[in-house]
């Protein structure tokens, strides 16, 4: 292990989430807005799926907080990776926990913490990634006199009083929310405790106000508080974020790169599809800085690149790897088996949760950190999975998904997130009665599959409706007989479980022999209490002196009352072991407890296996 100090840090890496339209990007753009088109000191550098704020650039956007900015900037920089929303944090996995060191949490202080703040905060939890919350759009605050990139404080104090008291009140609004949600929230320089208490920096995007408060406090929390992380150590970390087909350079991968140093060269191994690839580095790429656009090159060569950078890597045979996984490089003294094994186990993993033999929908994701997520979220609602592919949509991808067409149609249904569906693919799904179902948002996808699994269960349920037979016991009310045969119409107590039309009622009598006998009167045709018509009585509600009218088949010999059945019997649903499938598949919402009971009791009365 190379050597440590807090002297050497490395820049903290800080993700951006929160929902749509609460001004994520429009925050970043605001605070890249540095000087780059002079060029000067602040030169920002847009990187590969990041943004890299020096030092400087810090100094210079933070001067106007006087007296109250840090002393001094340790770090080197911040790296801000800026692919929008929760793919991207997902994705990012370092070892199993997340590669950034700090996020912030964008939070519409007009609308208050929405569904997918309330995701991010859950993916911030799960992750234990410490937050900051940019309180984003004070500029609608009605009459909102704004001061271009003003510090907070400052321009909170310039603003009428009316302002003031509407910007408290739904300050205490946001805090009551995250109380909710069981986190203490407090305004950041009010904030009593910075590991308990949740920092609120109110901000605009559109005007810049608040973006000094927020850049000085993610480095002061970094420096102050995660020195221990930040210790620049020479052991390399890296995390694929994208797999891309660029002209000239084929298929290159875009990474993060968190800790240690790459080089043209290297020898590096990632996840694949079909197994780990090991590869030589061809090029090291980042993007021309914004004042050297007149260059031809896109992109700008290095020998050699140190943490934390995000950069493109160009080299031969990278088509199948996997965003979201790990990148090693294989030293003098590495056994370069075990690397393979360790790049491929976060996917080995995953493949080991899915039940390959089973019944289950197929789902498909662009990275390895989406797919992870949206398998999570499936097996916290119960849903099974049969099998999982990572990128876009083939006809081969089909045709695997394809043999639940037989199996279990209600399953066959491929869940596509955040991927391209190929045409060809699209089509032979059609033809071979998959669904497709393609969301950037889990819970849409979840909801659409959520509905087609309902409308399914309803057809299905209609279709057996005619199979299902629900458990039931009745007694005849004594001398309530008022026709004897086809059709036989009685008075009866429902004594246990529910009857329904169409229900085939029995009677268990000794034969002359004396041995048990069932005898089949026929099936229930219509069911009335004080001459109004039911479909369903159930025990207890309504249950008791009910008419019904039970016919039977015309090729079967009329049962008659007083001959086959009369008011001593028991009389009982003819259940088989067909019927209480039916139920246990289609109609378990119809079932209570005791009906499952009664189920069990009349499996014995009636021999049933």
């Amino acid at each position: 292990m190379a050597a440590r100090s807090k002297d050497d840090l490395r820049s903290p890496i800080c993700c951006i989430l929160g929902h749509v339209d609460t001004g994520k990007t429009k925050l970043l753009d605001k605070i890249r807005q540095t000087n780059v088109q002079e060029g000067e000191a602040g030169g920002i550098t847009q990187q590969i799926g990041a943004t890299y704020f020096p030092a400087d650039a810090i100094r210079e956007k933070t001067a106007i907080l006087g007296k109250d900015r840090v002393e001094e900037v340790k770090v080197p920089g911040l790296l801000v990776i800026d692919t929008p929303g929760h793919e991207s944090f997902t994705n990012l996995r370092s070892r199993g926990s997340s590669l950034c060191n700090i996020a912030i949490l964008v939070v519409d202080i007009m609308h208050g913490l929405e569904q997918q703040t309330l995701e991010s905060i859950r993916l911030l939890r799960d992750r234990k990634t410490p937050f900051i919350v940019a309180l984003n759009k004070i500029d609608r605050l009605f009459q909102w006199n704004s001061i271009p990139n003003n510090s907070f404080q400052a321009s909170l104090a310039k603003q009428k009083k009316s302002v003031r008291q509407e910007f408290e009140t739904r300050l205490e609004k946001t805090m009551l929310l995250f109380a909710e949600q069981g986190l203490n929230a407090a305004l950041y320089y009010k904030n009593p405790n910075f590991a308990k208490y949740v920092s609120l920096v109110p901000t605009s995007a559109v005007t810049g106000e608040g973006v000094p408060d927020l850049l000085n406090l993610l480095v002061n929390l970094t420096q102050t508080r995660m020195s221990n992380q930040l210790m620049y150590v020479t052991e390399l970390e890296c995390t694929v974020l994208e797999v891309k087909v660029i002209e000239g350079l084929g298929t290159t991968i875009d990474v993060v790169l968190v800790n240690g140093w790459l080089h043209e060269g290297d020898k590096i191994v990632v996840c694949g599809l079909n197994g780990p690839i090991v590869t030589q580095v061809r090029a090291l790429l980042t993007p021309q800085p914004m004042r050297e656009l007149r260059i031809k090159s896109q992109y700008v060569h290095h020998k050699s690149v140190k943490a934390a950078l995000g950069v493109k890597i160009s080299a031969p045979d990278l088509d199948k790897a996997i965003a979201g996984s790990r990148l090693l490089v294989v030293g003098p003294d590495d056994d370069e088996e075990d690397l393979k094994e360790e790049v491929m186990s976060d996917l080995t993993d995953l493949m080991s949760t899915i039940d390959r033999q089973g019944h289950g929908v197929w789902v498909q994701a662009s990275t390895l950190g989406s797919l992870e997520a949206l398998l999570e979220f499936l097996r916290v609602s119960k849903i099974p999975v049969s099998g999982i592919n990572i990128g876009p949509v083939h006809r081969k991808d089909v045709i695997k998904a394809s043999v639940m067409v037989e199996k279990a149609k209600e399953y066959a249904v491929m869940l596509c997130f955040d991927v391209k569906v190929e045409k060809e693919a699209e089509e032979l799904a059609e033809e071979l009665g998959m669904k497709v179902f393609k969301a950037d948002i889990i819970y849409h996808l979840f909801d659409r599959f959520v509905e087609y699994s309902n409308s399914m269960m309803e057809a299905k349920r209609k279709e057996q409706a005619g199979s299902a037979v629900f458990p039931c016991i009745l007694k005849m009310v004594p001398g309530a007989i008022f026709m004897k045969k086809n059709p036989v119409v009685m008075g009866v107590d429902i004594v246990e479980g529910q009857l329904r039309i169409g229900t085939p009622i029995c009677v268990v009598r000794p034969n002359a022999e004396g041995v048990r006998e069932i005898i089949t009167i026929g099936k229930v045709t219509s069911i009335e209490k004080d001459h109004k018509t039911l479909d369903v009585v159930k025990k207890g509600s309504g249950g008791a002196g009910v008419a019904i009218k039970i016919e039977q088949p015309v090729h079967e010999n009329p049962k008659t009352y007083g001959r086959h059945f009369d008011d001593k019997d028991e009389y009982y649903s003819r259940i088989t072991r067909n019927s209480i499938d039916i139920l246990k598949e289609s109609f378990r919402k119809d079932m209570a407890k005791e009906d499952w009971a009664l189920v069990v009791k009349l499996k014995k009365i009636l021999n049933v296996d």
